[in-house]
């Protein structure tokens, strides 16, 4: 299994110095994400959009260690939403946050992480767009909830993304079903326990499929974050069955990753969202990619073989 033993390696310190350094590691980080800056971004934004794409923008970078480090991450965010207001793109991209770029896990990190939080959903608000609350490891759940919970009051399209293999997200699920929220269902991508998750694949996708069909039953607005064709079939079955039109649901794919598949969803009517990184801290974001599926890996290690 080598998926751990990646998403072991995204916390290694030696492990991202050797990454960097690799001669094919630019060509593979291309692939997944869409560029340094702003600047790099933009274009591609507006490439999608104008393929009937959606997209949702996350600015790559968590472990942070210092308050300054989190207003520097709020005022990037700040920095692409002016951009998007420029190009009136607002209603085209929203974008995904991860709590711990905001501060979440340094001394009194929850309301540090929800005051910087809310500066940014306050600015996508004022240009007809909304945020998402990405998940990270279980320990950061209960904040991040409660986060979600409290930006909901004014914001109430505010998002949020649950992860099927962890045991918990059945009730999450339902609770946030019946309060009528934006979710995000994924697989999950952190290295967790047994104790708390899930811990082979064809559990995670029973799980998984458990799952959508609590929120298309719901009364939110399920995002269905998946690559995996069977899923996507039966999310579309669940869909049919709830009564739920093409608008009412959203399907949500990674930049780089079966691009003519969203294409095709697009082209059916159906929603769909790219979810696009960019940034200078792409490290953890890259390796749980190459984590999820070992093509990625190979992709990589030939690449470094080629360039070295």
């Amino acid at each position: 299994m080598l998926g751990p033993v990646i998403l072991a390696a995204s916390r290694s310190d030696k492990m991202r110095r050797f990454v960097s350094a690799a001669p094919g590691t630019k060509q593979v980080v291309a692939r997944f994400i869409a560029g340094e800056s702003v600047d790099d971004v933009v274009p591609i934004v507006q490439e999608l959009s104008d393929r009937g794409l959606e997209v949702t923008l996350d600015v790559v970078g968590e472990d942070i260690t210092t308050v300054e480090q989190s207003y520097a991450a709020r005022d990037a965010y700040l920095e692409l939403i002016s951009r998007l207001k420029e190009l009136g793109l607002g209603e085209r991209a929203e974008m995904s946050v991860k709590l711990s770029m905001f501060g979440q896990s340094l001394e009194n990190g929850h309301e540090l992480a929800l005051a910087n939080v809310r500066t940014v959903v306050e600015a996508a608000a004022e240009i007809g767009t909304t945020v998402t609350l990405d998940a990270e490891d279980h320990t950061t759940l209960d904040s991040m909830f409660a986060i979600h919970e409290e930006l909901r009051k004014d914001f109430p399209q505010t998002g949020c993304v649950i992860q099927a293999y962890l045991f918990r997200t059945e009730d999450d699920a339902r609770r946030l079903a019946e309060n009528g929220s934006r979710v995000r269902i994924v697989k999950g991508a952190y290295k967790e326990p047994a104790s708390v998750a899930i811990q082979d694949k064809p559990g995670i996708d029973r799980a998984y499929v458990r799952i959508m069909k609590i929120l298309m039953d719901g009364e939110g607005y399920p995002m269905i974050g998946s690559h995996d064709p069977r899923l996507i079939s039966i999310g579309q079955e669940l869909a049919r069955r709830a009564g739920r039109k093409l608008d009412e649901y959203e399907f949500q794919m990674l930049y780089g990753i079966r691009g003519e598949e969203q294409t095709r969803l697009a082209a059916e009517g159906h929603r769909m969202r790219v979810y696009t990184a960019y940034g200078t801290d792409w490290y953890g974001y890259f390796m749980r990619r190459l984590a999820e599926k070992p093509a990625n890996l190979l992709f990589f290690v030939r690449s470094i073989l080629t360039k070295g």
